[in-house]
């Protein structure tokens, strides 16, 4: 299983690492630089509310979906078959009760164009991911790795025609984004959907209504934990909207620091999508996890501790160099938001096992406080402190959220930290600051920020927090 992790999760970051940078530096950012802050935001807050309400797509089936078929393989054909009428009448729901809400929230007419396309874009978004669950719980991870960096490749294409190039001779808006968005969308969920056809063999679309119920009962509270935790994930920018006179240039500016929080969380996806099926048939056949958790929190707490700490240190030069409008305040909100990573990272591991081993009573009462800590802090913070206020909100409760799933895993698993583990990261902290320290003094700021990351890289190597060669060890072995 460490060997199946480890090779898949090379082929993974590296895809992700080639396409994903590029759109969120290449296109996404220009973008924002292009439309203006104002106009961003607005698409921003709109769509962390079309991402908040998307639970109602999916009702848990997903990662339910996955855990049930790494663990039953042969079930596929007659769940498809299920499932897919299951998520055309989720959207009806969804669609209804988001518009609802829109007009309750006071959304103007532009917003409401804006969002039903943003509505689309995440039913195809949630019917991809449902689609993926069952080629990753078939443990055919190179195909879905594949397919992972597919709808951004698609929209990379097609942004990079409308924003570099006069070939449409038509002007750039936030409204073509979206459009482009749903392109791209809607052709990675059909060829998705061609694959899986093709694992199952043929179906009958149904709408069987005791099916239904039963799988419904059965994926609930999956669908409670993904609503709760994507209410603290993603509530700071309608909040910010909503609640100030200037919210849309507030959202635009979290926007700018979020969206660097954002790219490398996408990592922290990568490794959880790896994991849960493979945490999933390990529980199953009551195998001891604690290794390949070791190994998969080491691979991605390490990156975190030093995207984290850097960020601290260089948040002004890397803004700055992003973008041409109000950088130097969401440069102190990328340092507060950064650190937040460290809670994140250690969630999607601690989390995804949790889930794994149907923990679902202890990761909602988690989620469930981690969302009112959120709330409330946003409410008491915005007024004052603006898009900083909604950072401290974002930090507090990453930090917590992180914590208690790491407390929860050792107590239901039984794990035992090293305690030489433990003094490797906390001293690994320390040399990262240090390191940070004196990078500071190199003149040209980009070259002081690489050697930082570089000599921290090589003192995780030297504390023996990456072993290289257990590491090569695992890729070659059979």
């Amino acid at each position: 299983m460490k060997r199946k992790f480890v090779t898949n999760l090379i082929l993974l970051l590296a895809l992700n690492l080639l396409i994903k940078p590029f759109w969120i530096f290449g296109i996404d950012r220009t973008v924002q630089n292009t439309v203006g802050d104002g106009s961003y935001g607005m698409y921003f807050a709109l769509f962390n509310f079309s991402m908040i309400l998307n639970i109602l797509l999916d009702i848990g089936i997903t990662n339910f979906n996955n855990k049930n078929i790494a663990q039953h393989n042969f079930l596929l054909p007659k769940h498809l078959a299920n499932i897919v009428g299951l998520k055309f009448l989720l959207a009806i729901i969804y669609t209804i009760f988001s518009l609802t809400i829109a007009a309750i929230i006071g959304y103007n007419q532009i917003q409401f164009h804006l969002l039903f396309f943003l509505i689309l874009n995440q039913f195809l978004i949630s019917f991809t991911l449902y689609l993926r669950s069952n080629i990753s719980a078939l443990h055919l991870f190179r195909t879905d790795s594949l397919i992972s960096v597919l709808d951004r490749s698609f929209m990379i294409i097609i942004c990079s025609i409308l924003l570099f190039t006069n070939l449409l001779k038509i002007e750039f808006t936030i409204n073509l984004f979206v459009y482009a968005q749903t392109i791209a969308y809607a052709l990675t969920m059909l060829i998705t959907f061609t694959i899986v056809l093709k694992k199952s063999g043929k179906i009958k679309v149904r709408f069987d209504l005791s099916f239904f119920m039963v799988f419904l009962r059965k994926s609930y509270p999956y669908a409670l934990l993904i609503l709760l935790m994507s209410f603290y994930n993603r509530i700071d920018s309608v909040m910010l909207e909503r609640l100030l006179p200037d919210g849309k240039e507030q959202a635009g500016i979290y926007a700018q620091a979020f969206r660097l929080l954002d790219a490398v969380s996408m990592f922290g996806v990568l490794f959880a999508g790896l994991l849960l099926p493979i945490f999933s048939k390990m529980i199953k056949e009551k195998e001891h996890v604690g290794q390949i958790v070791k190994l998969s929190y080491t691979l991605l707490i390490v990156p975190a501790i030093i995207l984290s700490i850097s960020c601290l240190y260089y948040s002004a030069p890397i803004m700055a160099l992003l973008y041409t409008s109000n950088s130097e305040n969401s440069a102190e909100i990328l340092g507060i938001l950064m650190t937040g990573f460290i809670g994140i990272a250690t969630s999607y591991i601690f989390g995804t096992l949790l889930t794994a081993n149907g923990s679902m009573k202890q990761l909602n009462i988690m989620a469930a406080t981690g969302m009112a800590l959120n709330i409330a802090l946003n409410l008491l913070l915005i007024p004052r402190f603006q898009a900083f206020g909604s950072a401290w909100a974002s930090l507090s409760t990453q930090l917590f959220t992180g914590a208690t799933q790491l407390i929860l895993a050792l107590y239901i698993f039984k794990l035992k930290p090293e305690i030489k583990y433990i003094i490797q990261l906390v001293l690994f902290v320390g040399i990262v600051a240090v390191l940070g320290t004196l990078s500071k003094q190199i003149d040209q700021w980009f070259y002081g920020y690489l050697a930082m990351i570089v000599s921290s890289v090589i003192f995780a190597v030297i504390l023996k927090l990456f072993n290289l060669k257990d590491l090569y060890k695992i890729v070659r072995s059979e």
